[in-house]
């Protein structure tokens, strides 16, 4: 597998020498450049060298959210901020991840993950973009803040916060998304893939291709229905022996 090709964009060079020492530890990735001008970083993202970006979001020259505009999706990019809020304003440029200020190497390693399996699945889709023809690139994509217990999904006239121990279960229609929580049914205008990755792992899983379900909130399975109160929800057959191996059942 060829190495991934990284750039660092932050005006404090101590910053920029804390990334490129973490890009270094990582054998799967390959730094290309540290950059304290956005526009010399832009330059090479242009010339076609760079495939995952490590950007500040506050800087004086141009700002991260200038910088994504005018880089128009070229290379995947991980935002890093001191402040979650500004985080927000990432959202439309289906960014991998966001990573808070001091960042350790741990939570460094999860953005990095996380946005090879993007690539690698941006890869292998470029032949099979049909495959979901609902899976629209221009929808908006949910929020996720790093390391916090809620995400943003952006509804018909706002962008809204739900609480993760609030949902319940979310469910895929034709032209949007449901999550239903404790107290309410949320709509969005965007794909399943796009609220799956917003969401941990460890606490929601894909059951059917229509269905993802806090495991917290599950009350009982009975064959292949998941019972939370009096929601009834299929486990699809492809995903029925891993879902059955996650909850410790085989």
């Amino acid at each position: 597998m060829e190495k991934i090709r990284c750039i660092a964009v932050d005006d404090e060079p101590l910053a920029l020498d804390i990334l490129a020492n973490y890009i270094q530890k990582i054998p799967s990735l390959t730094l290309v450049a540290t950059c304290t001008e956005p526009l010399e970083a832009l330059s090479l993202i242009q010339q076609g060298k760079v495939d995952l970006l490590f950007l500040d979001i506050q800087m004086p020259t141009l700002t991260g959210i200038q910088f994504l505009r005018v880089m128009n999706g070229k290379c995947k990019a991980i935002l890093t901020t001191a402040y979650a809020e500004y985080a927000l304003e990432g959202y439309e440029y289906d960014v991998a991840d966001y990573l808070l200020k001091p960042i350790s190497f741990e939570r460094f390693l999860k953005a990095v993950q996380k946005a090879t399996k993007q690539l690698t699945i941006g890869s292998s889709q470029s032949t099979v973009i049909n495959e979901q023809s609902s899976d629209n690139d221009s929808e908006p994509a949910s929020i996720n803040i790093p390391q916090l217990d809620f995400i943003f999904v952006k509804t018909a006239y706002k962008i809204q916060k739900i609480n993760l121990s609030d949902i319940l279960y979310i469910e895929g229609l034709k032209d949007y998304v449901s999550i239903y929580t404790i107290t309410e049914r949320i709509l969005t205008l965007q794909t399943m893939k796009k609220v799956e990755e917003s969401l941990p792992s460890n606490r929601f899983v894909r059951v059917h291709k229509s269905y993802i379900v806090s495991l917290e909130k599950i009350d009982t399975i009975e064959r292949q229905r998941i019972f939370i109160g009096k929601n009834s929800i299929p486990v699809g057959d492809s995903f029925q022996k891993d879902f059955m191996r996650l909850i410790g059942e085989k």
